[in-house]
């Protein structure tokens, strides 16, 4: 007698993208449509995973307008998230030349703690390059057990 293959349920992957301006403002702006559009995917503001999320996007975002901006030229969120196994969260810039290294901060200094942050609330983060000019750092979260 052979056993019929066990029905897995299918995983809905959500997409979600936005340009923002270069700004202060802009980088704000992200973080708010990140956290309402976690929302509308079922991630109460609040929850554990929503407060992370808002973190990463509010870090590199402010990275991206503050290091990566190029006058005239805008910023990209992209959130992809497959509930209960994954949030990837992506913030492009056109500034490919200056990449963000993660380095010991100045104890003393205003900066710099960003990155470390970064690295302790993602499962892990990386910088790619952006066709056709730029970069895209990503944070990744696994949500599963």
């Amino acid at each position: 007698m052979t056993s019929l293959p066990t029905r897995q349920r299918p995983v809905t992957v959500r997409m979600f993208a936005q340009r923002f301006s270069s700004t202060p403002r802009g980088a704000r702006l992200a973080r708010r449509l990140a956290l309402h559009q976690l929302d509308v995917w079922g991630v109460p503001y609040d929850s554990g995973l929503s407060e992370t999320a808002g973190l990463l996007v509010a870090e590199l975002a402010a990275n991206a307008v503050t290091h990566g901006r190029v006058p005239g030229r805008d910023c990209e969120l992209a959130l992809l998230y497959s509930p209960g196994l994954h949030l990837r969260i992506d913030v492009s810039d056109t500034r490919g030349e200056r990449r963000p290294v993660p380095a010991p901060p100045d104890p003393l200094g205003e900066g710099g703690r960003g990155l470390l942050l970064v690295g302790a609330l993602a499962s892990r983060w990386g910088v790619l390059d952006r066709v056709p000019v730029g970069k895209t750092v990503r944070a990744e979260l696994d949500l599963k057990g």
